[in-house]
C-alpha cells in the first residue's frame, strides 16, 4: 500500500476504476458490475475510484452497494466534485456522454464552494457511505478559475475539518494537474492518458514536480481507452476512434512486445507504476475476467530488452524510467 501524500490515505498499487460498471459505451447487468468488483477485492485491489459522471450516477450507486459488506477501514473509495446532477424529464439516453444509460438527469458544471458540498453529499448518499477518503476536483479545464478560488479552497476545509483524508483533482491533461501541484496544497492528483506508453506529456513537468512536492500521482487510462489492450476488437483512443498513426504505433508497440515474449497490456501497466511519483495505477474493467486480466498483466515481468528497444527506436524519452532501470 501507498500513502497518498502526506495524508494518511493509503491505496493499493493497483487499483479499480469504476467507469465500466456505469455503463460506459454499453450497458452490464447488475450482476455483471459486482461480479468485476468482487474480482478485484479477491485479486487485492483496496482503492476504487468513482464519479458523478460515471452513468449519472449508476457507478457510485453500484460500487457502494458492491462494497457494502466490506470492512470500511479495509479499503479506500475515492469520487469527484464539479458536475451536479440535475433531475430532467428530456428523456432519451446519455450516450453522447458516453454511458448507455437513460438520460434522467442533466450535468450542471459547479466548482463553487456549495457545489462542492452539494455533490459530496449527493455522492455519499448513492454510494451509502458516510464518508469517503478522497475527493478530485473533476475535469476543471475550462473553470480553473472558480476551481482554483472556490471549489479547492472548499476541498482544503473538508479535509481540515476531516471530513475527507485526500483532496486532489484529476484531469486528462498534466499542464493544469502541474498546476495544483505547484500553487496548491493537493494530496494527489488523478492523470488520465497523459502517461502511457503512446504519450508521455506528464513527463515534463508534472511527474517531476510531484516527485519535488511531496504530491502522489494516480495514473488513470494506462490503455488509452482500451486501444493498448485489446486490438482486435478496441481502436478507441481517448474516447474517440484512434487516428490512423496512433494506430499504427500502437500496433508496432504490439509487434515488439509480442518479439520479446511479453503483452502489451503487461507493458503498458508496468509503464505507468513506475515513475517513483506514481502512487497506484487504476484499471477499468467490465468483467471479473478483465479485472483478473489485469492483476495478471500487471505482475507479470517484461523483460528489459523490450525497453531497451523502443528506447533505441525512439518510441520512449531517454528519461522515461521503466521497471528494470528505476532506482531502488
Amino acid at each position: 500500500m501507498n500513502r497518498l501524500g502526506r495524508s494518511g490515505v493509503e491505496v493499493s498499487e493497483l487499483s479499480f476504476g469504476a467507469a465500466a460498471i456505469g455503463n460506459l459505451y454499453a450497458a452490464m447487468s447488475e450482476e455483471q458490475a459486482r461480479a468485476a468488483v468482487d474480482a478485484a477485492w479477491a485479486a487485492g485491489m483496496r482503492y476504487f475510484d468513482t464519479a458523478p459522471h460515471y452513468g449519472l450516477g449508476l457507478s457510485e450507486r453500484r460500487l457502494g452497494s458492491a462494497l457494502r459488506e466490506r470492512p470500511r477501514s479495509a479499503y479506500t473509495i475515492s469520487t469527484k466534485v464539479g458536475r451536479l446532477l440535475e433531475p430532467t424529464d428530456d428523456g432519451g439516453d446519455d450516450l453522447g456522454h458516453g454511458f448507455a444509460v437513460p438520460a434522467t438527469h442533466r450535468r450542471v458544471w459547479d466548482f463553487s464552494a456549495d457545489g462542492v458540498r452539494r455533490s459530496l453529499d449527493a455522492s455519499l448518499d448513492r454510494l451509502g457511505l458516510d464518508r469517503v477518503d478522497v475527493v478530485y476536483l473533476h475535469d476543471p479545464d475550462d473553470h480553473a478559475e472558480q476551481a482554483f478560488h472556490e471549489g479547492y479552497p472548499a476541498l482544503e476545509k473538508l479535509r481540515s475539518q476531516g471530513v475527507v483524508g485526500a483532496i486532489g483533482a484529476g484531469m486528462n491533461q498534466a499542464e493544469m494537474l502541474t498546476r495544483f501541484v505547484r500553487d496548491t496544497d493537493v494530496d494527489v492528483v488523478l492523470c488520465a492518458g497523459r502517461y502511457t506508453l503512446l504519450d508521455q506529456s506528464a513527463l515534463s513537468e508534472l511527474l517531476p514536480a510531484a516527485r519535488e512536492h511531496g504530491t502522489s500521482v494516480v495514473i488513470g487510462g494506462a490503455f488509452n481507452s482500451g486501444l493498448l489492450a485489446d486490438l482486435q476488437s478496441n481502436t478507441r483512443y481517448d474516447y474517440a476512434e484512434a487516428p490512423p498513426d496512433i494506430l499504427r504505433r500502437a500496433l508496432h508497440l504490439n509487434t515488439v512486445a509480442e518479439r520479446h515474449g511479453t503483452r502489451l497490456r503487461a507493458a503498458a501497466l508496468a509503464f505507468c507504476a513506475a515513475p517513483a511519483a506514481v502512487a497506484s495505477v487504476l484499471v477499468g474493467a467490465r468483467s471479473a475476467a478483465q479485472v483478473n486480466d489485469c492483476a495478471e498483466q500487471y505482475a507479470a515481468r517484461v523483460p528489459p530488452s523490450f525497453w531497451q528497444e523502443l528506447r533505441g527506436e525512439g518510441l520512449l524519452p531517454p528519461d522515461a524510467p521503466v521497471p528494470a532501470e528505476e532506482p531502488s
